[in-house]
């Protein structure tokens, strides 16, 4: 467990030693929408999370997500997720992120961090909706064992974000 906490605290120092980027300006927004890939939502009866993204800066945003489903047995998320934009383009913000929950599915519970990179897109024209996509790695203890995934999901489970 400390091996992992040094591991997750370098990658967050890595993540966050980028030069500042030109990025998409959401400093000060605060975005309501969704986000499905934590490990909790393959299980039966899997619930995605309700999530709030705001952004710190021009360059770091952070995300809270919660979800519950009160099946029996019960279904939770509870996790945060750290944003760095790396570069940008017109429409789009490529960054880094870190993130980390507590998962509970099937009676069983436990901590899962992910991390990778991303891209946020927005519609010319509509700069207030957000659609992300990311892929990179997961680790977690839902099944009782510790387990390592490559991650790769779309808009539908990365998420998508009304600022405001």
């Amino acid at each position: 467990m400390r091996r992992t906490l040094i591991t997750f605290g370098a990658a967050l120092t890595l993540l966050l030693s980028f030069s500042s980027a030109q990025a998409r300006d959401l400093q000060g927004r605060l975005g309501l929408g969704y986000n499905s890939e934590f490990a909790n939502l393959n299980t039966y009866y899997g619930v995605p999370g309700v999530s709030l993204k705001y952004a710190l800066t021009r360059d770091l945003a952070f995300e809270g997500v919660i979800g519950i489903a009160t099946t029996s047995p019960s279904n939770t998320v509870t996790a945060l997720k750290l944003f760095k934009n790396l570069f940008f383009e017109t429409n789009l913000n490529f960054y880094g992120m870190l993130g980390g929950g507590i998962v509970s599915a099937n009676s069983k519970s436990g901590a899962q961090f992910i991390g990778g990179f991303g891209a946020e897109f927005f519609i010319p024209g509509v700069e207030s909706l957000g659609f992300s996509m990311e892929t990179g790695g997961s680790f977690d203890r839902l099944s009782g064992s510790y387990v390592f995934r490559t991650l790769g999901v779309s808009f539908l489970n990365a998420g998508m974000h009304f600022y405001f």
